[in-house]
């Protein structure tokens, strides 16, 4: 067996699914390595936004100023995502992972030593055209080394990166940046990054074999993106993970404001609220994996999408509440939005054939990234905010993230069905 096969599936059993695949211990190695190389990433994307209070008079940035640094990573990851899709399958993924981690913590060591708006501009968007790319290499490893009995499990743990970036990153990274200097966090992060990709250089085995595969390289970058994006199963994969996307973007940008003007939470209280939260995707995100697994992506992702209906309806029109039913009420929300997109991502892993992976998540990444963009900007104008900070209309943005959550499962089963008659076929 070489470095980056996966060992034979497990039978399944007679009139039930097929038992859950062990890994072996190379795949928990990787499985480990790319789970903490998630966690870098995240915590570098989400790190700017509570730094925001102790940055902007730093550098004496407006908040537009702010605004634009912290869109700059979405847009040019985006942009990154797209044309990087041409090449991404004509190279070994570990190289092709090592290259673009290489670049995103150079970026990450620009933002830490950056000390005017115009540098750290520039510092995110070197740092989003580099990083932006990491999640779709990873998410194509991942499909190269884990067979799909294997994939719900490994989606749930990669989940568990964000909300270890939330429980455990974003608190030190706080505490560094009023302890010492609003540079340490970033340079922090480099340290520790380094240390991850020592280990990527030295331990991880190439994963290559998709070069072997029959048409590879017989097309030209723009030619393998156009064969990428024609097919018709790969235009489903996209709208659907455009659609599960914008439902999470429409809801986080007023989120806090919400909780604090609309619900009556102090916000000093909304530590509590985050750190509860995210333990509890932490907990929950591995387990969903497993139910993937188990019961099938399917069903899964139907009782995802029914528990977001729901919370999201009774999230939206929340008044003034105590802090255990808003806690209550947002774990729920994010178990179901996290049932959505842990079996979608297993999921989607199986569409493409393997020397079409890095293509195909690299286009996905890049319309995650844009997508996300576009939701914020359509929720901006959805919602009013009143002179005392209320949000007015925030139910009209649960009626679109509803309206995208039926349209997705509509999305899902029709891709599924294509996969099952192509393989009966």
């Amino acid at each position: 067996m070489s470095s980056n096969q996966t060992p034979p599936a497990a039978a399944a059993a007679p009139g039930g699914p097929a038992a859950p695949l062990p890994f072996t211990s190379y795949q928990r190695f990787a499985l480990g390595l790319l789970t903490l190389l998630q966690f870098a990433v995240i915590l570098d994307f989400m790190i700017m936004s509570p730094l925001g209070a102790v940055i902007m008079p730093a550098l004496s940035m407006s908040s537009a100023q702010f605004g634009a640094v912290v869109s700059a990573y979405a847009f040019s990851a985006g942009l990154s995502g797209l044309l990087t899709a041409g090449f991404a399958d004509r190279y070994d993924r570990k190289k092709l992972l090592l290259f673009f981690y290489t670049g995103f913590l150079l970026g990450t060591l620009w933002c830490g030593l950056a000390t005017s708006f115009e540098s750290l501009l520039l510092a995110r968007v070197v740092t989003g055209l580099f990083g932006g790319v990491i999640g779709s290499i990873v998410m194509a490893i991942v499909a190269d080394l884990f067979q799909p009995a294997q994939r719900g499990r490994v989606m749930g743990l990669l989940q568990g990166g964000f909300a270890a970036s939330q429980v455990l990153g974003l608190p030190f990274a706080i505490f560094l940046a009023s302890h010492f200097d609003w540079h340490a966090p970033f340079l922090a992060l480099v340290i520790f990054g380094v240390l991850g990709g020592l280990v990527i250089a030295f331990n991880m085995k190439p994963v290559d074999a998709h070069l072997n595969a029959p048409g590879t390289g017989q097309h030209s970058p723009f030619g393998h993106l156009l064969q990428t994006v024609k097919k018709p199963r790969h235009q489903l994969a996209f709208a659907l993970t455009a659609l599960l996307t914008t439902g999470g973007f429409m809801l986080m940008p007023f989120a806090s404001a919400f909780v604090v003007h609309n619900v009556g939470i102090p916000l000093t209280a909304l530590p509590v609220v985050y750190l509860v939260t995210g333990i509890c995707t932490l907990v929950f995100s591995p387990l969903i994996g497993r139910m993937v697994d188990r019961v099938g992506a399917m069903r899964v992702f139907y009782t995802g999408c029914a528990v977001t209906v729901a919370t999201v309806l009774y999230y939206t029109r929340l008044g003034s509440s105590p802090l255990w039913l808003l806690v209550l009420v947002n774990v729920v929300m994010f178990v179901g939005i996290f049932s959505r997109m842990i079996p979608a991502q297993a999921t989607l892993a199986g569409v493409p054939v393997p020397e079409q992976r890095g293509s195909f998540n690299a286009i996905n990444s890049a319309l995650q990234q844009l997508a996300g963009g576009l939701a914020s900007l359509v929720a901006g104008h959805l919602v009013h905010i009143g002179p005392d900070g209320h949000i007015n209309d925030f139910p009209v943005v649960g009626y679109v993230v509803c309206a995208s959550t039926l349209v997705a499962a509509l999305l899902m089963r029709k891709l599924v069905r294509g996969k099952s008659a192509a393989v009966a076929a």
